[in-house]
């Protein structure tokens, strides 16, 4: 399920659980309708209310650092690509096809990972079909194209001291490079926990079930209800949204990328 759709589905729940309220209201002994127990019911949609708007605030601030966490990790991953892709050129021309190999896992990993933007030009590098998912970013064929080229500047026989010193910086450069691309894949994922996600729901529902049960029957609560579940499942969606940073409406921009993709292209 998509964030879209997620928010659309609390949208409505949250209105069910309001329509319910309204339509068992009528059908309650009217004992229940006493002041006292639309007082008591008003205190605990209060608390309830309380416990949610902090635990929305919360796991908006988390999703918030977990979006500009990997977007500041993509801006890293493109330097690192332009300072390995600068020592291997610095080497020479025994290391040109593994150059070319970086610069079509680039422009794959683009064009896989943004498949909605534009391709980047020229076709020598592989068309990674991308995923529902974020297994896109772990591809192995993307995942191949690296190990090879690390492959042959493992392979190297440096015959000197300077090209010695190209070669290690290549390696560990290489190495570095791989490892901010599976911390990029696990940043994909998400970090929210769906039981706790679905128990936040649960209180969201309670609470506009206790709306429905004390709310004036006119146009106005109506209007303000349907506002409220509206400004909710808007929450909800920047929440899921930011979560997965390389899904939905609010994506990690692929600039950093492509600057990287310039640079090896020059």
């Amino acid at each position: 399920m998509t964030e879209i759709e997620s928010a659309v589905l609390v949208f409505i729940l949250l209105l069910a659980a309001t329509g319910l309220g309204a339509m068992v209201r009528p059908l309650l002994p009217e004992e229940h309708k006493a002041q006292e127990t639309v007082q008591l019911i008003q205190l605990l949609v209060g608390m309830l209310v309380t416990f949610a708007a902090l635990v929305l605030g919360l796991l908006t601030a988390s999703a918030k650092t977990i979006f500009d966490t990997t977007n500041n990790d993509v801006r890293s991953y493109a330097t690192s690509i332009i300072e390995l892709d600068r020592a291997m050129r610095d080497y020479g021309s025994d290391l040109d096809h593994a150059r070319a190999l970086l610069r079509s896992y680039t422009a794959a990993a683009i064009a896989s990972t943004w498949p909605h933007e534009p391709r980047p030009p020229g076709n020598d590098y592989p068309n990674v079909e991308p995923s529902k998912k974020d297994e896109d970013l772990a591809s192995s064929t993307l995942g191949a194209m690296l190990s090879r080229g690390q492959h042959e500047v493992r392979m190297l026989q440096p015959h000197d001291a300077y090209h010695h010193a190209l070669a290690a910086e290549s390696a560990a450069r290489f190495e570095q490079l791989i490892a901010l691309r599976w911390k990029l894949i696990e940043e994909a994922h998400g970090s929210i926990s769906y039981p706790f996600d679905r128990i936040l729901v649960g209180w969201l529902l309670i609470i506009f079930l206790c709306f429905g049960l004390i709310a004036p029957r006119n146009a106005l609560s109506l209007v303000t209800i349907m506002l409220g579940a509206l400004s909710i499942a808007s929450a909800v969606l920047v929440i899921l949204d930011l979560d997965t940073p390389f899904t939905g409406p609010i994506m990690i921009g692929s600039q950093p990328m492509r600057d990287a993709l310039a640079y090896q292209s020059r």
